[in-house]
């Protein structure tokens, strides 16, 4: 279980962050939605140079191309990391997501343990936590801590990006 006590630099953070990217860039060269997701396994020291931190998952919204509307980059990593791990209770993890979870994948996430989540951009109008509280929902058993704004510029022009491609 991840000790909420530990505090990761932002380095540490924006090193992740930066891969979940590389997902959501795949996403739109599919011409998906660009949501990248990375999970990695809690580094058992903060010494650990960060490319040796072990990432169990990485994935971007597949939705058209699975033709799956939950087909979201946060439900098939929750998935990869879970085969990898051999257990669906993901407590010793860390899920960087480029935006904010929807309703959908923050409910995935609460019944999934994970005891971190960092988004570079917050959805005020259909995000599972601004608009739900389904993270923080004083009625769950699991409530994971969230950081936010992590490289928000950079995760809201790939997404302004591809609505101007489309509507152009």
């Amino acid at each position: 279980m991840i000790d909420t006590r530990v505090v990761f630099s932002a380095e540490f953070h924006n090193y992740f962050m930066l891969l979940a990217l590389r997902e959501a860039a795949r996403a739109a060269a599919a011409e998906e939605v660009p949501t990248g997701c990375v999970i990695i396994k809690r580094p058992a020291s903060l010494e650990l140079p960060l490319a040796a931190v072990h990432v169990i998952a990485r994935a971007h919204n597949q939705s058209e191309m699975l033709k799956d509307a939950t087909a979201h980059a946060e439900m098939i990593a929750l998935t990869q990391a879970s085969a990898a791990l051999g257990e669906w209770r993901l407590t010793d993890t860390i899920l960087y997501v480029t935006k904010e979870p929807c309703a959908m994948c923050a409910g995935a996430i609460v019944l999934a343990r994970v005891p971190l989540v960092v988004w570079g951009l917050s959805d005020p109008k259909r995000g599972g936590h601004s608009v739900f509280s389904i993270l923080n929902h004083p009625d769950l058993n699991h409530r994971p801590e969230i950081i936010t704004g992590v490289l928000e510029h950079d995760c809201r022009t790939i997404l302004q990006s591809f609505f101007s491609e489309r509507r152009a």
